[in-house]
């Protein structure tokens, strides 16, 4: 019995091992715990057979998933040389040592799903015989593409292929919002989910971002846009809503910071050659003298000797029209023997802006704008009100807090929501 049982486990380390392309899959906390796991039955020792499986269970639980899940999500999330060629190259075009390497892959890797967590309780009870401890099995109702159910995994391999095409893979398959933090991409596991039917107002900058938003996904030449106005007015949310409405299109949001435009020429460099379209997005835009980030930002927008990627467009928000502070003082005068052409100076930080090929204005909201933002966003919202007892309270609320703005109007219907539900 005990022999018989090690002699399994040893088979599936053996296929473990065996892996050309997927090795990644077994990278993760529970693919390193699961091979820590085979190690230790085959090593036989008592306690650290106990302890192995501890930790490969912890990682299961920790996780909420179950070994099944955890293959299922890994394989999908690869980033390998099949993976990166399915999303640029028709399967049909594929090369055969490349397909022969991923059927070689799937085979193995349908053999590790088939492998049950009580299986593996089972084997630390006759190999190191203690009691078989409680084991994680995947719910019933777990939903997966179709190459997961099929008896055959290589024959669902087209599927696999088209998932790549259409996801993405590796960090852009994963998630669909980062961040730039520490010179690295970072994903935001719960990006805003702000969708555009929530944003009221301001239909004609709308309008006209979608459309160029979908120049950008068509693969054609997108602009560069300036979101500039009042604060409050919904700019950010409007860039945000984007994703929520055409992610499944292939559409991702990086934010950059600041303090991080400096890396922008990098940042671009990694997108270049991915298959999906990318938002730079850069929240509350305006620089000082002798900026850093103004020359970095500038080399974006207008592009360098190396030519500009088609499937990257940068959009700011900013509540100054001219992003670069511009002082009285430095306005040239007769005396001045400082610089001899002072006025270009001027011209080039007033004409920053204009190298964004779509400035969007936001102006301030009028009485009649933000009541139309409070009635439907409270529509939205499900508030029963009268409208005139609901606009009297809106005006109230302007008064004693921000003024009038999208923002002010989406604090008071939020704050109406909480009063209701008491």
């Amino acid at each position: 019995m005990e022999q018989d049982a090690i002699a399994q486990v040893k088979h599936y380390r053996q296929q473990a091992a065996a892996l050309l392309l997927y090795q990644s899959v077994l990278d993760g906390d529970i693919g390193k715990a699961w091979v820590n796991l085979l190690d230790a039955l085959i090593e036989g020792t008592q306690t650290r057979c106990a302890v192995a499986y501890g930790r490969w269970f912890s990682a299961l639980a920790n996780q909420q998933q179950s070994w099944q899940s955890y293959l299922y999500s890994q394989i999908l999330q690869a980033d390998n040389a099949f993976a990166q060629q399915a999303q640029r190259v028709p399967f049909q075009e594929l090369s055969l040592a490349l397909i022969a390497g991923v059927q070689h892959d799937l085979d193995i890797l349908q053999n590790l799903h088939a492998l049950h967590a009580a299986q593996m309780s089972q084997w630390v009870e006759a190999i190191a015989h203690i009691a078989a401890p409680p084991a994680i099995e995947p719910p019933s109702d777990q939903t997966a593409l179709s190459f997961v159910t099929t008896p055959n995994w290589n024959e669902a391999l087209p599927e696999l292929a088209n998932y790549y095409c259409t996801h993405g893979v590796g960090l852009f398959g994963q998630f669909l919002a980062f961040r730039w933090q520490n010179a690295q991409l970072i994903g935001i596991p719960s990006p805003d989910s702000i969708k555009l039917t929530q944003l009221a107002a301001y239909e004609h900058p709308k309008q006209q971002l979608t459309q160029n938003t979908e120049t950008l996904l068509k693969g054609y030449p997108a602009q560069n846009v300036l979101l500039y106005g009042s604060r409050g007015a919904g700019k950010s949310s409007l860039v945000k809503a984007l994703l929520n409405e055409y992610h499944s299109q292939g559409l991702r949001l990086i934010e950059v910071p600041k303090a991080d435009l400096h890396n922008l020429p990098q940042i671009v460099e990694k997108l270049r050659h991915v298959p999906q379209k990318f938002i730079i997005f850069v929240d509350d835009l305006s620089f000082e003298e002798d900026d850093e980030a103004f020359k970095a930002l500038k080399v974006v927008l207008e592009g360098g000797v190396t030519a500009r990627p088609q499937n990257v467009v940068v959009y700011a928000t900013s509540n100054r029209r001219h992003l670069v502070r511009e002082f009285f003082e430095e306005r040239p005068a007769p005396k001045d023997a400082d610089e001899i052409q002072a006025w270009d100076t001027i011209q080039e930080k007033l004409s920053f802006s204009d190298r964004f090929g779509l400035t969007l204005t936001f102006t301030p909201a009028d009485q009649p704008t933000y009541l139309t933002i409070v009635r439907e966003l409270a529509a939205q919202a499900g508030l029963t009100l009268e409208t005139e007892h609901l606009e009297w309270r809106a005006r109230q609320w302007a008064t004693r807090h921000n003024g009038r703005s999208g923002r002010t109007a989406r604090q008071f219907v939020d704050f109406l929501i909480a009063e209701q539900s008491d």
